[in-house]
């Protein structure tokens, strides 16, 4: 979805969306009223007329449509522009239309009814009249264009609620204001001009008249100034402020929503800008690409670009914040006390939690520092880089510069391990026996860590490694690609036990849980993904990123998982005690590519309709709708059932002379408390999603139709549900028009229908009539004692609060 707006009494929205259609949802009865096809690319922006029931929409197809929703049709369409439409905005009380596109110019339309005589409607010169203009509520020309000045892409266009300001945002850096002048303003630029033409034919000596001076387009909207932002912005809104006194020109209140997760106010008078304040949360402002775990799971350190933050895991509060560069690894050391972060220049940085200050910076690289690892003796740490080399790291206490006589943690460098590749990754196994080097030529070196003797080469990658682990025990390697696949690796003697297929994009981080032979994974393709290494099985996948996922870390009690992404987020992930039964897991996975197969397989074609149309049905085919219409045509049978069994009770009644012990009912009725064969159905149907209904509907056969159509006329008899059936009886009635008018056994049904539809809905409109007029009228007793329909009593509330907390003293 592109693009959403609600209507002027918020009863209606519209959507447009990358799928080139427009969806009218109705929020009151919460389904989709209808879907309007006729653009060829994504829409970009789409609004309702407040004084006209109509709707226009832009497109990245060069088109402006207006929409008469009366008819749900387009009656008129635009073909000014020769560049993708990223925008529109309603001008002047909606009589004017102002588009943005990919080109310099701004094009501004006029929108005036269709009665109303084309060369009065302005006092603009007209540059272009659609033809056929007189088959809607509105017509719509265009009056001229405006340049902007600047040329890159209109990302949105925003209208104050005057209807006499607008903002367009020329790039991620740039809003150009501008503004409608009013009838006094354009006074005094004619009289400039008028002044000018005077000046102009006395120089030159020639005749000169007043009616020769018209205002144009650029004449009537002004620039009021550029505002250029520091940072990249993603979207913005305006608001008119108006002044304090009749004498005082108001303010323009911009709202900015930019790139690095923030938000600001600024405050635009006549010729100055002034930020008035900001929204900052403590999250990150760019890339998520390294996270990590303390010893018990109680902090955890997230990196990116600039910064390094260290939050608190059960309450999710952001402790510090430590300045850092490109932070791409991370480890907490032993004690938790400090933490070391390998950057993209090659450095790697010592930080002490306790002050949240850097103690020591090693030039460790010269490359990327992509892997920072601690050893399972605790004695020092690793790290690979994209220089070729494995460097290994002791740790040792010296003297502290700042406090004499006291130690601070430093390191030292003890040796080199060289390569022949970048270094991508680098492990140690949980015993020390082993180290396992990821490089960029797609294979996996295994050395033993006290000599650096090779040991085995892993190769069968296609791509290279760019996440690997071992188990708990050094049994298992366990290697994620960019092609897509996990490789399951036995440690022993270096045999591949499985290559999965995992993910549809490059797998860019993986974790044992521990104690555990089971795996997360985490990928560009949005997902984190969970497997069993021993049964080589899938076991569960974790949605809730909007973006590619960049790492992974996994607590040491394994109750508790989190993950970074490109959308400045982190997901923490908590093991529960639910169970989790696979055959449920692969039905679920099962019936989402179902429903996806189904919606891509095109829509049921409705009697009578062509698939041509520009409207078609809001909503699209799906498992649960599918499932809705097999619970409604199972209750029918039921209903079916139960009638034949009491048809045949009451004849074998007549037939001996007296009355005998009625058929037991069906068993699940029995279990729902004998409800009857009606009720049921009634139950079944409401518990239909109210946009589902309809679909649900059309894929009955027309036995069921006939059916339901008299349990309709049942209901309406007993005043169930009136809006319900009345919902459901004129669907099928549309949708089967010809079949019903056709057959003479729903002759009758219809005539009772016609009649105890009438009467019920008139008593609806009766009763909700006089329930009106009953609040209205006690509206006018509340105004005429002085009494107001919504008070403020925050004041009041304080006043009794603060009298209970006296009385508890």
């Amino acid at each position: 979805v592109t693009y959403l707006h609600f209507d002027v009494y918020s009863t209606c929205l519209v959507s447009g969306s990358k799928d080139t259609d427009v969806i009218i949802w109705d929020i009151v009865s919460e389904t989709g009223l209808f879907r309007l096809k006729g653009h060829k690319g994504p829409i970009t922006w789409c609004q309702f007329l407040t004084n006209q029931n109509v709707l226009i929409t832009c497109s990245t197809d060069t088109l402006i449509k207006l929409w008469d929703l009366d008819t749900q049709h387009c009656f008129q369409t635009l073909v000014g522009h020769r560049s993708e439409v990223w925008g529109a905005g309603l001008l002047k009380e909606e009589s004017w239309l102002v588009t943005v596109s990919s080109d310099k110019e701004m094009r501004i339309f006029e929108i005036y009814p269709s009665k109303e005589n084309d060369t009065t409607s302005t006092s603009l010169s007209v540059h272009e009249v659609p033809k056929g203009t007189d088959t809607g509520p509105v017509n719509c020309r265009l009056l001229g264009t405006i340049q902007r000045q600047f040329s890159n892409r209109v990302l949105c266009i925003q209208v104050d609620q005057t209807g006499k300001n607008f903002a367009v945002m020329s790039g991620e850096s740039v809003i150009e204001m501008y503004h409608v002048r009013e009838a006094g303003e354009l006074e005094a630029v004619k009289k400039k001009l008028i002044k000018k033409a005077k000046k102009k034919a006395k120089k030159i000596g020639s005749d000169w008249a007043e009616s020769e001076v018209e205002l144009t387009i650029s004449d009537e909207i002004s620039l009021l100034q550029c505002f250029h932002s520091k940072h990249k912005m993603k979207s913005c809104d305006i608001s008119y402020k108006p002044g304090t006194t009749t004498d005082e020109s108001g303010d323009i209140m911009l709202l900015l929503s930019l790139r690095n997760n923030s938000l600001e106010l600024h405050t635009l008078s006549s010729s100055s800008s002034s930020l008035s304040f900001s929204i900052t949360q403590p999250g990150h402002r760019s890339d998520i690409r390294t996270v990590c775990f303390n010893t018990d799971g109680s902090l955890m350190a997230s990196g990116s670009a600039d910064q390094v933050k260290i939050w608190k895991t059960s309450s999710g509060q952001c402790l510090h914040t430590l300045q850092s560069g490109y932070a791409i690894s991370s480890c907490f050391l032993p004690g938790d006390r400090y933490i070391l972060i390998g950057i993209k220049t090659g450095e790697v940085l010592l930080y002490e939690l306790s002050q949240g200050s850097i103690l020591e910076t090693f030039e460790a690289h010269t490359k990327a520092v992509w892997s920072v690892g601690v050893a399972p003796d605790k004695q020092g740490f690793v790290t690979g880089s994209a220089d070729h080399d494995v460097k290994f790291w002791e740790f040792e206490l010296m003297s502290d510069d700042d406090n004499p006589g006291r130690k601070r943690l430093s390191a030292t460098h003890i040796k080199t391990l060289k390569m022949s590749e970048d270094v991508l990754c680098v492990k140690y196994s949980p015993d020390q026996r082993l180290l396992a080097v990821a490089l960029l030529d797609s294979t996996v070196k295994v050395f033993f860590a006290d000599t650096l003797k090779f040991f085995l080469s892993l190769y069968g990658h296609k791509l290279p490694v760019l996440t690997m682990d071992i188990s708990s025990d050094s049994s298992l390697l366990v290697t994620g690609s960019a092609d897509k696949n996990i490789k399951i690796w036995g440690l022993d003697y270096g045999d591949c036990h499985r290559s999965i297929f995992a993910h549809d994009d490059s797998i860019m981080g993986i974790q044992f849980v521990p104690a555990t032979h089971l795996v997360f994974s985490v990928s560009k393709d949005k997902t984190i993904k969970c497997w069993d290494v021993d049964k080589f099985e899938h076991v569960q996948t974790l949605q809730g990123h909007q973006a590619e996922i960049w790492s992974i870390a996994i607590s040491n009690d394994g109750n508790t998982v989190v993950t970074g992404s490109h959308d400045l987020s982190l997901r923490t992930w908590e093991c529960t005690q639910e169970l989790l039964v696979l055959s449920e897991e692969r039905e679920n996975e099962r019936e989402l590519e179902f429903e996806k197969a189904v919606a891509e397989g095109g829509e049921p074609v409705i009697p009578g309709e062509q698939n041509i149309s520009e409207v078609a049905m809001a909503g699209k085919k799906s498992i649960d709708m599918m499932k809705a219409a097999e619970r409604i045509m199972e209750a029918l049978q039921i209903y079916r059932d139960e009638e034949i069994k009491m048809a045949d009770h009451r004849e074998e009644c007549q037939a001996i002379g007296k009355e005998i012990p009625p058929p037991l009912p069906h068993l699940i009725l029995k279990a729902l408390g004998n409800p009857s064969p009606e009720k049921y159905l009634l139950s079944v149907m409401k518990n239909v999603r109210s946009s589902e209904l309809d679909k649900s509907l059309l894929v009955l056969p027309f036995s069921y139709v006939i059916d339901l159509m008299k349990v309709c006329d049942i209901w309406l008899q007993k005043g169930w549900e009136v809006e319900l059936s009345c919902r459901c009886l004129f669907f099928l009635l549309r949708v089967h028009h010809h079949q019903i008018t056709s057959s003479h056994v729903l002759l009758p049904i219809i005539d009772s229908l016609r009649h105890h539809t009438i009467s019920r809905v008139d008593s609806l409109r009766d009763l909700y009539g006089f329930n009106l007029a009953g609040m209205h009228h006690l509206e006018e007793e509340l105004k005429s004692r002085g009494t107001s329909v919504f008070e403020d009593v925050s004041k009041q509330v304080e006043t009794i609060r603060k009298r209970k907390r006296k009385k508890t003293k």
